[in-house]
């Protein structure tokens, strides 16, 4: 396979797009972030990373927390508007039809259409140059009840999570298969004989 070489760029692909909840329940807002992910296991950590200039970035900064709501094919539109548009004159909750809905621990408010929201306590602030990372503690994860089996095991995969990947937004498709997968020893085909008595 041959390879053009660029200057370095953000180009890491597919990442999430979350809309990112902070202020409080009185006067809430949101922000559309795609630079986040997984940091720690334990403690289970995260991070967003938010540009100086956005008015949420000053909301988390005095708080010290936020919410990362996960988004569906469903948000996609309100994914979109809560990154285009300023919290600053704006109720982006009322003008993306969100809910705001109280969190379990925080003050900031988690969105009621996602189908799964963390809450993160922020444990340090990093400068990175355009952006600062907040990185965080995720402190309580909150699951939409309908994504749940029986057994109470997690099916994320009912919800058609939304992606992004060099300025589009995708739903997430067919599942290729689960962690280990390719080292998982096939079941054999073979039904086991019960000896005749």
């Amino acid at each position: 396979m041959s390879k053009v070489t660029w200057k370095p760029g953000t180009l890491l692909a597919p990442v999430p797009a979350v809309m990112v909840s902070c202020g409080t329940m009185e006067k809430p807002n949101i922000i559309t972030v795609a630079w986040t992910g997984i940091v720690n296991s334990d403690p289970a950590m995260t991070y967003v990373s938010v540009r100086k200039e956005r008015f949420s970035h000053e909301l988390i900064l005095k708080s010290g927390e936020f919410v990362i709501n996960l988004t569906t094919s469903a948000l996609a539109r309100a994914t979109d508007l809560c990154g285009v548009k300023s919290g600053r004159n704006t109720d982006k909750f009322q003008l993306a039809k969100l809910t705001p809905e109280p969190a379990s621990l925080l003050s900031c408010p988690m969105i009621a259409q996602s189908p799964l929201s963390l809450e993160c306590k922020v444990t340090q602030v990093l400068p990175l140059g355009s952006h600062d990372m907040f990185l965080a503690e995720i402190v309580a994860v909150n699951v939409d009840e309908s994504l749940l089996d029986e057994k109470g095991k997690l099916h994320l995969s009912r919800c058609g999570l939304l992606s992004y990947a060099h300025g589009e937004y995708f739903s997430l498709g067919r599942r290729l298969g689960g962690f280990g997968y390719s080292v998982r020893k096939k079941a054999s085909g073979r039904k086991r004989r019960t000896p005749k008595t």
